[in-house]
């Protein structure tokens, strides 16, 4: 699918709802979608989970783009949620704003059922009173929990979450699914798969590891570095996306109630993996920072931390039959576009 493709599929005549718009994701979709001359209505609470000063730096280089306008409100906002609705009569909604993090989960939980529960029941809500023609919605990798299995793959069971995160995402495709059989909404969850880039999340390893590297303060490591992630640049995640806004699922004619396939359903509603198809070592991934910013890691070998998994391994089979990509952009090559956002972000010569 080209450029011209699947922008003319989304169409310009109404603006397509991107929660989440001054997050990581959200703004690289944003800006995709608004260079492709399709406009946005973007959402954000531009909350203190991490410095919101680089969401508002995310969200004011939106603002000077032609097409976008920015709606602050909170996901947990019933009414605040509905009056965008109301107001800008969006029939496309991509819902990426979530209160992310495994660890965090740990310590603040009630921040999770607010945000990534009763806020999606609210997008959910909205959707289904709006009559929205399709909902992309965030899942995450983490769905796969305790699996030994790699890759993983959107027809294994996702039944054994190891953090209360994971739980909520594997709630958010049960919600989503139950909408799309109920009210025919058509929705679709994306798996992502450990997304890194410039304006990335501070919270994120490769954020963690850089910063230490130019302060010369050691990175931990945990599970004494023993760790591999399938690593996707956040342009690949973006371009799946896209690919996949005009096209809402509709029911699998061939879908068996006696065998179901956790893939697919009766009602218009799937899933898919977007991840780069690679397991990385972490320990390579420090030794190419190290190459990168020309500095020498301080390395602190730790015990895994409790909601923490060994290894992600994305199968995106599925994704690739559907609309013809698969994530490919190399570590390495990702790596060095974000070393050059963060020195140029954060002023290092």
């Amino acid at each position: 699918m080209s450029h011209s493709d699947w922008a003319a599929a989304i169409g310009r005549d109404t603006p397509v709802l991107v929660t989440g718009a001054a997050g990581f994701i959200g703004y690289h979709l944003s800006e995709r979608l608004l260079a492709a001359g399709i406009p946005v209505v973007g959402l954000d609470n531009l909350n203190a989970y991490y410095d919101p000063r680089l969401k508002e730096a995310r969200r004011d280089r939106l603002l000077d783009r032609p097409g976008f306008t920015f709606e602050r409100v909170d996901l947990a906002d019933r009414e605040g949620l509905a009056g965008v609705f109301e107001r800008h009569g969006p029939r496309r909604v991509v819902h990426l704003a979530a209160q992310a993090g495994v660890r965090h989960s740990l310590t603040h939980p009630h921040d999770y059922v607010d945000a990534n529960i009763t806020g999606f029941l609210n997008i959910l809500e909205a959707c289904r009173h709006r009559e929205a023609t399709h909902l992309v919605y965030a899942s995450s990798s983490s769905v796969y929990g305790g699996n030994a299995k790699l890759p993983f793959d959107v027809e294994d069971s996702v039944d054994h979450p190891v953090s209360l995160y994971a739980a909520t995402k594997k709630a958010n495709e049960l919600m989503a699914h139950s909408y799309s059989h109920l009210f025919g909404l058509p929705a679709t969850g994306l798996r992502f798969f450990t997304v890194y880039g410039p304006w990335g999340r501070p919270d994120m390893a490769i954020q963690i590891f850089t910063k230490a590297l130019y302060e010369g303060r050691p990175i931990r490591l945990f599970n004494h570095g023993r760790m591999e992630r399938d690593f996707t640049y956040v342009d690949d995640i973006v371009e799946g996306v896209v690919r996949l806004i005009p096209r809402a699922p509709a029911p699998d004619p061939g879908f068996d109630r006696q065998a179901p396939d956790p893939a697919t359903s009766w009602a218009p509603h799937r899933v898919f993996n977007i991840g780069n198809h690679r397991r990385e070592q972490l320990l390579d991934l420090v030794a190419m920072l190290e190459e990168l910013t020309g500095r020498t890691a301080i390395r602190e070998l730790v015990e895994m931390q409790p909601g923490d998994v060994e290894a992600t391994f994305a199968d995106v089979s599925a994704l690739e039959r559907e609309v013809g990509f698969a994530p490919d952009t190399p570590l390495r090559e990702g790596l060095a576009r974000f070393v050059d956002w963060y020195r140029s972000f954060n002023g290092i010569g």
